[in-house]
């Protein structure tokens, strides 16, 4: 689609979002993510009203990314940059601007694999279950049921909420996740304490509904529509508040990591944690390998004495 003058800036934003469904295949949560920052950087330097990207000058992206770089992360800033290169290389492709605006983005400091992966101790682990299982909310079960899933199954929060009741193979004992963030399906065996906690859920708890997704709204309008992302990560926040745990990270991804981290400590490796995990390549996977702290001995080479 090519847009030639000015134009809304929910034209543009549509335009830009169906070609990066067509050509990269971007999934709608990622584009979401993408859409925000674009929306924040185009009313920042075109202003409100009718938007013209030929306007657009490389001092708008410099400006752009350095104003959010007081606020943000060094990995959100990652996200910022692959945001805004992804809408610049759109504009070139429409002939809209050329490779200077791309230029523009100024580089960032990250390195990979440079940390250790933020996760749970086993005793902070049990913490959070003690206190789930003492929770008398009117979502317990359902809390309870989400963080069996992301604890055991090293799910996304995205993939939680897009659970359905088909998905699940009671007699078989696994669960099929249609789609997962490499875009390609899997089906992993249903860890008995996961399982209980949705019988719980679905047996106790879950309002009468014809929706199909496992995990639904318990009350209010929506009761019995589907839940969103933000619902599973505001159960982990509850239930992390609950136990009394200062988390490394304050979202559903501090589950996904201590699944990994525990499996590795137990011997898994690495492609056996990348499939459970959903990782297209083993490279996402390698920051786990520095917890495995025998192996890194075996090949650590010895370091020569200093004498004084």
């Amino acid at each position: 689609m090519v847009i030639y003058d000015s134009c809304s800036l929910d034209t543009l934003i549509e335009a830009y979002k169906q070609h990066q469904r067509r050509v990269k295949g971007l999934r709608d949560e990622t584009l979401r993510g993408y859409e925000r920052l674009l929306r924040l950087f185009l009313r920042a330097s075109l202003g409100e009203g009718p938007v013209d990207p030929k306007d657009l000058r490389p001092s708008d992206v410099t400006g752009f990314v350095s104003s959010m770089g007081s606020r943000l992360s060094t990995l959100s800033m990652k996200v910022v940059r692959t945001a805004l290169r992804s809408f610049l290389s759109f504009l070139r492709t429409d002939g809209l601007c050329d490779q200077r605006l791309e230029a523009a983005i100024p580089p960032g400091a990250h390195w990979r694999l440079s940390t250790l992966p933020r996760c749970l101790s086993d005793e902070q682990l049990k913490q959070v279950f003690a206190a789930l299982r003492l929770q008398r909310t009117p979502c317990a079960y359902r809390d309870r049921a989400m963080v069996w899933c992301l604890s055991t199954l090293g799910l996304r929060p995205g993939e939680v909420a897009a659970l359905h009741l088909d998905d699940i193979d009671w007699r078989q004992g696994t669960i099929c996740l249609r789609t997962r963030k490499t875009g390609r399906g899997a089906v992993l065996p249903l860890p008995r304490q996961a399982g209980r906690a949705i019988v719980d859920y679905l047996r106790q708890e879950r309002p009468r509904t014809d929706e199909r997704r496992v995990f639904v709204h318990y009350r209010g309008p929506r009761t019995g529509a589907p839940i969103s992302r933000g619902v599973v990560t505001g159960a982990v926040v509850r239930a992390l508040r609950r136990a009394g745990i200062d988390s490394p990270i304050a979202g559903a991804y501090v589950f996904r990591h201590t699944l990994a981290s525990r499996m590795v400590r137990r011997g898994a490796s690495l492609k056996e944690v990348a499939d459970v995990l959903g990782h297209r390549s083993l490279d996402t996977t390698t920051i786990y390998a520095k917890l495995d702290l025998t192996s890194l001995g075996e090949v650590a080479l010895p370091w020569p004495e200093v004498h004084p």
